[in-house]
């Protein structure tokens, strides 16, 4: 029976490019969902732009622009990274499309119909400069428990203490410094403690392995730990970038409200644009909706959504599948220590997408587990497995093929008993069913297995040798023809994950696209294959030099050679060595004040960390007054030797950027720090 499935992945934050973390998932899902479609199921995958909240809000703002024109601006370099990697979704969307704000809009009503949705005044912070209600995020301070500077509104990085924002011992706004005062205001609140709820995701969760056994024992704590299931707060108030509640002016929904009901949104946008039928297809009941998740966000797949869903008569998921994180050699991936490889750079150097497909899909497994991508395991897996397994089975029988036969392959010896092949073939359920089961790392692994058999075959029966003897010549057609159709079942095994290398492959034995059903159909036999061209190269370990470093500056036309003009020539090369020795750190300005008998100098009372301050004399004078300046996140040298000068001790040196002639073009900007970065991280 065909599979009706609707497969989506977590929706990326609309504030910056695709990380690497994002194309794994999507590489995971991508990878499952070809296995469907070889299969013949039908498959409808589709994924969006989580386009909502105050970070974006924030950001807009300073880019001087609108939350919908920075959101755009984030969208439009999407698909050079979807189509770099060969993940082929079917819709790409964005939360803040029509469809979502009506189905997100519709799920409350009927919520709040069904007795779901209650109010209540709270006391939060309030940002007296900003003029806005802080989240959790945007309020730090002393910790509570541990005492730990610079901490986060909702907890201690130091310590791990849980607490609420006015907990916080001498909090401050993250966004203006300024200390938050206390404000009333009414909230709106998803009664998840209700014992409908409560005893629905106790079956939902628990039972008929919907989740990973991880997931579902982290859920039965969530479920049955002290306190159970407290009501959610789904409201949020203006200034914010969001879908405004019904019948409510000045409240918006909080981001995680319609954030995953943008996965039914982009599939009823796609239906728009194809003609279908988005309310019969979602009442089907044999419809499955699936989700890929990353492990930090299953708290909101595993109990919020379900229950919205539920509780608003929408289908509920019939699989949440959650991984683990990306790390590089054993560090993990942070976007504010600057760790991690860049997607489109990766592209950007011409390193094959589909080494990263392999590599990634032959670490991945069921369980929710971290994944290290390690320079050297790369370059093993890729030149050992593809290249010096797979590959140098079509090279070492195509070229005799093309060569001795005129392209012709000779599979009349191809009967139904054929002992060989259907070794081969037998294997092919179990490689489907570790596919369906996301277990990729062992269907390669088997799928290996069967290439080294192969191989074997090949040593065995030597067609270099057989090649030196005309009176060879009809032996020597039939071993090179069994390879390659060994070769075109090992392409089936491998299509899900090498999307494009099958296409060549298919070109190349001038056959229709292959299915999984296909493994049992040989080559006909007098088929004549295409002229055999190089199919992948190795990988050089060298190349992850250039991954790692930073892209060179490029100036292509005549307007950028001529803004280019007062920008300071570059530096002589270094390597990453040199720059490692140099120890940039984030830095608070708690206190910043004019030095007097000094035209250019400011003194500034840097926060860098380590339980104390440090005193750095900065010329920056002529482009800032103090004010401007306390509260503010900066990057300093922090390993530079303390210098003595007339004024005093300078313990560091703050970065600013300046034209090369700072007479003629006299601009003076002082680094400054993406919210959220905290004193003491380093810049790598």
């Amino acid at each position: 029976m065909t599979r009706k499935l609707f497969v989506t992945t977590a929706l990326p934050y609309a504030n910056a490019p695709f990380h690497l973390g994002h194309i794994m998932e999507y590489i995971q899902a991508d990878i499952w969902v070809r296995h469907q479609r070889m299969s013949g199921n039908e498959v409808h995958f589709v994924g969006a732009d989580d386009a909502h909240g105050a970070p974006i809000m924030i950001a807009a703002e300073k880019a001087g622009i609108t939350p919908q024109e920075f959101v755009a601006q984030i969208a439009a370099g999407r698909k050079q990274y979807l189509d770099g990697f060969h993940i082929q979704f079917d819709n790409w969307h964005s939360t803040d499309g029509e469809e979502n704000h009506q189905l997100s809009q519709d799920i409350y009503r009927k919520l709040k119909s069904a007795g779901f949705i209650t109010s209540k005044t709270i006391e939060q912070f309030f940002d007296p400069v900003k003029n806005m209600f802080l989240p959790d995020r945007y309020i730090k301070g002393e910790c509570p428990k541990c005492g730990a500077k610079d901490q986060y509104g909702d907890s201690c990085e130091v310590c791990s203490a849980v607490y609420a924002p006015t907990d916080l011992k001498n909090p401050y706004s993250v966004l203006t410094g300024a200390t938050p005062v206390m404000k009333s205001s009414e909230h709106f609140f998803f009664k998840l403690s209700d014992e409908k709820c409560v005893e629905f995701l106790r079956g939902w969760a628990l039972q008929d392995n919907r989740l990973q056994s991880e997931v579902a024992n982290k859920c039965k704590e969530w479920l049955e730990g002290e306190g159970g299931l407290g009501d959610w707060d789904i409201s949020r108030d203006a200034p914010y970038f969001g879908i405004e509640i019904p019948d409510q002016p000045g409240k918006y929904f909080y981001v995680w409200l319609d954030a995953p009901v943008g996965y039914l949104a982009s599939l009823k946008n796609y239906f728009g644009k194809t003609g279908r039928d988005f309310d019969a297809f979602m009442a089907d009941p044999t419809t499955e909706q699936i989700h890929f998740i990353g492990k930090d966000i299953t708290y909101f797949h595993t109990l919020f959504w379900p229950a919205m869903l539920k509780f608003s008569g929408y289908k509920t998921p019939d699989n949440v599948y959650a991984h683990g994180f990306v790390t590089v050699s054993g560090e993990k991936m942070s976007k504010s220590r600057g760790t991690g490889i860049s997607p489109l750079r990766y592209l950007e150097i011409g390193m094959n997408p589909e080494w990263l497909r392999y590599y990634f899909a032959a670490k991945l497994n069921a369980k929710v587990e971290d994944l290290d991508m390690n320079p050297e395991d790369f370059v093993a897996r890729v030149n050992a497995d593809l290249i010096g397994k797979y590959i140098n089975i079509a090279s070492r029988a195509a070229g005799f093929i093309a060569k001795r036969f005129d392209g012709i392959v000779a599979t009349d010896w191809a009967t139904a008993d054929d002992a060989y092949l259907n070794n081969l073939r037998n294997v092919a359920p179990e490689i489907q069913s570790l596919f369906e089961a996301r277990e990729y790392g062992k269907a390669l692994r088997l799928a290996m297995e069967q290439a080294d058999l192969v191989n074997a075959y090949v040593d065995a029966n030597k067609p270099w040798e057989l090649a030196k003897k005309p009176e060879n010549d009809a032996r020597l057609q039939e071993v090179c023809s069994r390879l390659l159709e060994a070769f075109r079942i090992l392409t089936i095994f491998l299509k899900p994950v090498l999307p494009q290398l099958a296409t060549q492959v298919e070109a190349q034995l001038n056959i229709a696209p292959l299915q999984w059903a296909d493994v049992a159909t040989p080559l006909p036999h007098q088929h004549k294959i295409n002229p055999y061209t190089h199919l992948m190269q190795r990988v050089d370990l060298k190349i992850f030099d250039d991954l790692f470093d930073a892209p060179a500056p490029t100036t292509t036309t005549a307007a950028a050679t001529e803004a280019a003009n007062d920008i300071e020539a570059l530096a002589e090369e270094i390597k990453i060595d040199d720059f490692a020795k140099v120890d940039l750190r984030i830095a608070k300005i708690v206190n910043c004040e004019h030095v007097e008998g000094s035209d250019k100098l400011l003194r500034l009372t840097l926060d860098v960390g380590e339980g104390s301050t440090r005193n750095v004399f900065s010329g920056i004078k002529s482009a800032y007054q103090p004010e401007q300046l306390i509260g503010k996140f900066t990057v300093m040298v922090a390993n530079l030797a303390p210098r003595k000068m007339k004024f005093g001790m300078s313990e560091g040196m703050v970065l600013a950027a300046s034209a090369a002639d700072e007479k003629a073009n006299p601009g003076l900007y002082i680094l400054e720090a993406w919210p959220g970065a905290q004193p003491g991280m380093r810049v790598r």
